[in-house]
C-alpha cells in the first residue's frame, strides 16, 4: 500500500501528526499535574527519596551510588557511571511523587543488575537508534531529490530503528515501574492509601513512551510515502 503525499493521503498524515502532537501535550500535562499533586502530599513513612532509594540498593546488595542533579524531572540511571541522579524535585523530597520516581529509577537498577532481557536488547538498539535519527532523514530526502527510490527505501530502514528503539523502551519502562510499586509496597515505605498516588504519577509517565511509539510510528509512514512518490516519479 502507498502513502501519496498529496491529497488524501497527504491530510491523512497531517491529521496523524496533529494527533500525535495533542496525544504529546496531553500526555505531558498529565505527568506534571499527577507530580505537582502528589508532591504536595507527604509520604506517611516520612523518609526522604533519596532514603528510600538507598535503602532498596542495600537491600538488593547494589553498589550503585546516589547523587542529585539539577532540573526538574531529569531523574535517571547511569549504567556506565554506576550512578541514579534524582532531580532537585525529587532529591530531598519526602512526597509520594518523590518516592514513585526515586523506585522507578531503582528499578532501572535492579534490570539491569538481573540482566533483563529487554533492557539489554534496548541498550543494542542504541546506538541504530541514534544513528537512524539522524541519517534516515537525510538519506530519504536525498532519494526523494535523486528520485533514488532505493535509496529513499534505505533512509526509511534506516530510519526504523528508532521506532524499534520506541517499542522496545515501552516494557522497559512500564517494567520499572510495576518494580517500584513492588519495592515501595513491600518494603512499607508507602501506605496502602498511598498506592494509588503512587500509580497515578508511573502511569501518567507511561503515557509519554506510548505517544513516542506513535510519534515514531507516524514519521515513519511520512518517509515511506516520500519513498513511494520518488518511485511513481
Amino acid at each position: 500500500m502507498y502513502f501519496n503525499t498529496i491529497g488524501g493521503g497527504y491530510d491523512y498524515w497531517l491529521l496523524g501528526v496533529f494527533a500525535v502532537m495533542i496525544l504529546g501535550m496531553i500526555a505531558q500535562a498529565r505527568v506534571s499535574g499527577a507530580f505537582k499533586k502528589f508532591s504536595q502530599l507527604p509520604a506517611a513513612s516520612g523518609l526522604r527519596a533519596e532514603e528510600v532509594a538507598q535503602r532498596l540498593l542495600d537491600d538488593a546488595g547494589s553498589r550503585v551510588q546516589i547523587n542529585s542533579v539539577q532540573g526538574s524531572l531529569t531523574d535517571h540511571y547511569n549504567p556506565k557511571t554506576q550512578t541514579v541522579g534524582l532531580s532537585t524535585a525529587v532529591y530531598g523530597q519526602s512526597s509520594v511523587a518523590a518516592l514513585a520516581v526515586a523506585a522507578h529509577e531503582i528499578g532501572h537498577v535492579m534490570q539491569h543488575e538481573e540482566g533483563y532481557a529487554p533492557i539489554k536488547l534496548r541498550n543494542a538498539v542504541l546506538p541504530v537508534a541514534r544513528f537512524g535519527s539522524f541519517a534516515g532523514p537525510l538519506i530519504v530526502i536525498a532519494g526523494a531529490f535523486m528520485q533514488a527510490f532505493g535509496l529513499a527505501m534505505i533512509g526509511v530502514y534506516v530510519y526504523a530503528g528508532v521506532l524499534l528503539f520506541q517499542l522496545v523502551t515501552l516494557p522497559v519502562e512500564l517494567n520499572a515501574s510495576t518494580r517500584a510499586m513492588e519495592m515501595l509496597s513491600a518494603g512499607g515505605y508507602i501506605s496502602r492509601e498511598e498506592t494509588a498516588g503512587v500509580r497515578r504519577v508511573l502511569n501518567a509517565a507511561a503515557m509519554t513512551y506510548v505517544v513516542a511509539v506513535l510519534s515514531a510510528l507516524v514519521t515513519l509512514l511520512r518517509f515511506l510515502s516520500i519513498a513511494n512518490r520518488s518511485r511513481r516519479n
